[in-house]
């Protein structure tokens, strides 16, 4: 929304909102019945959820040819009835975005950008460097997720033709009740071509953090992300020529150390994706693996991996649909399918399947929690068989008009013998829907 435009100076408003109606049965596959049956938790759950996000933005032509830009925005969110995670009638008003940046040209086909204070920021395919702030909890709307921007973020960049530089110090916008301290720094170095492919790097260094990472058999060690360094490599193919024509490629692959805790660990992802051009509607399909390794019990080192502060929606990195609120991207792995088609311009629908496992086998999937006794009083952490579930999520979205968009999904998540290991006999189906409504002005 323009509301000033003179003098070389733009200010523009902003508005987005949402509400969303979520219904769940059986939540987690009703393993708090087993695991915590003193706690009193329903594994059935219904609720509302809503968010409104106003702000400001600015551009500023300055004499020097750059130009000085910012954004100011809040978020307001709120929950009604009680959720997936036991949490509920409550909500908060925050500060979202609040950053000041000048971008400009050097000359020699060199350009530059430089912004510091509140602000989004995602390098690579999102699988480490994405989501900058949490919600839900004592924050409200846990499906939407509508924060994302870091609490500080210094940002500087450099562009030659088709290559850019980022260095990068972020500071995450954790929840007051379990703010970790969290402080990363780093660097990104990509290429994009106009076809659209692209190859890049990113490396990141945790330089503060009091988050603890959970070790088998034994209580989480506190502090231990501190230290430690991840390299992710990324690339995705130009559109092919000839045989290959409609098909796409893509990879990740991540390597991680902590030099202090003995860290050493790694993950990946490899997808192919087809799109029917000739077809009716439009079909695409995508095959995809990731993997993310665990602690292996059989050495005193620690292969866990750390997947940081990724992009955990469905498209991106989610290991499963429904499993992707149990399980992180740590010890395990999902082979998944996607199939997308398109039958109005306006209407898209996406079946999507994913069979989910763990890597290791008796050591922490998530972060420790399963860690129980068995009936001969031996401590057991994590899984027994390495199949943990099948996911099946259809998702509807549509393009109501330029600003209105609607989104409705069901899911079925069919727990696997290394859950049903869990409760000591059959879990029952977590099946769950949601609809919801989005408008952005």
């Amino acid at each position: 929304m323009l509301l000033h435009d003179a003098n070389g100076l733009k200010i523009r408003g902003h508005l987005q909102f949402g509400l969303n109606a979520v219904v769940e049965r059986n939540l987690f596959w009703d393993l708090a019945a087993t695991t915590a049956p003193g706690s009193g938790f329903d594994p059935d759950a219904e609720w509302l959820e809503g968010y409104v996000k106003p702000g400001l933005s600015f551009e500023k032509q300055i004499d020097t040819g750059a130009v000085l830009y910012g954004k100011l925005s809040a978020v307001a969110s709120y929950t009604w009835g009680t959720d997936a995670f036991d949490t509920g009638d409550t909500g908060a008003t925050t500060l979202e975005e609040a950053y000041l940046a000048v971008r400009g040209d050097m000359g020699s086909g060199l350009s530059y950008d430089v912004s510091l204070g509140r602000r989004e920021l995602t390098l690579g395919t999102g699988m480490l460097i994405a989501n900058g702030a949490t919600s839900g909890f004592e924050r409200g709307a846990l499906k939407f997720g509508p924060r994302k921007a870091w609490e500080v973020a210094a940002i500087g960049r450099l562009s030659s033709g088709d290559v850019t530089g980022t260095v990068f110090y972020l500071d995450p916008n954790e929840l007051p009740s379990t703010n970790g301290d969290n402080e990363l720094a780093g660097v990104d170095v990509r290429r994009d071509d106009s076809n659209g492919g692209y190859l890049g790097a990113t490396f990141v260094t945790v330089l503060n953090s009091r988050s603890p990472y959970p070790q088998i058999g034994g209580p989480p060690v506190t502090g231990a992300r501190e230290g430690t360094n991840t390299i992710n490599v990324y690339a995705k193919t130009n559109p092919f020529e000839g045989s290959l024509e409609n098909w796409v490629f893509t990879g990740d692959a991540a390597y991680q150390w902590n030099d202090d805790f003995d860290l050493r660990s790694w993950a990946g992802r490899v997808t192919a994706g087809y799109t029917f051009a000739d077809m009716p509607w439009t079909p695409s399909l995508t095959v995809g693996y990731q993997t993310f390794s665990g602690d292996d019990p059989a050495t005193t080192k620690y292969e866990r991996f750390d997947p940081l502060y990724y992009q955990g929606s469905p498209s991106a990195w989610a290991t499963g649909s429904k499993s992707a609120s149990t399980f992180i991207n740590s010890n395990v792995n999902a082979l998944s399918l996607a199939l997308k088609v398109q039958p109005t311009k306006t209407d898209t629908l996406t079946l999507r399947y994913a069979h989910i496992r763990a890597n290791e086998l008796n050591s922490p999937i998530q972060f420790g929690q399963a860690t129980r006794l068995d009936s001969s009083g031996t401590i057991i952490t994590g899984v027994t068989n390495s199949h943990l579930a099948d996911d099946v999520f259809l998702e509807y979205s549509r393009i109501i008009n330029r600003n209105t968009f609607l989104t409705a999904g069901v899911s079925v998540s069919v727990p696997g013998a290394g859950i049903e290991g869990v409760v000591g006999g059959s879990a029952p189906t977590w099946t769950g829907g949601f609809i919801n409504v989005v408008v952005n002005f």
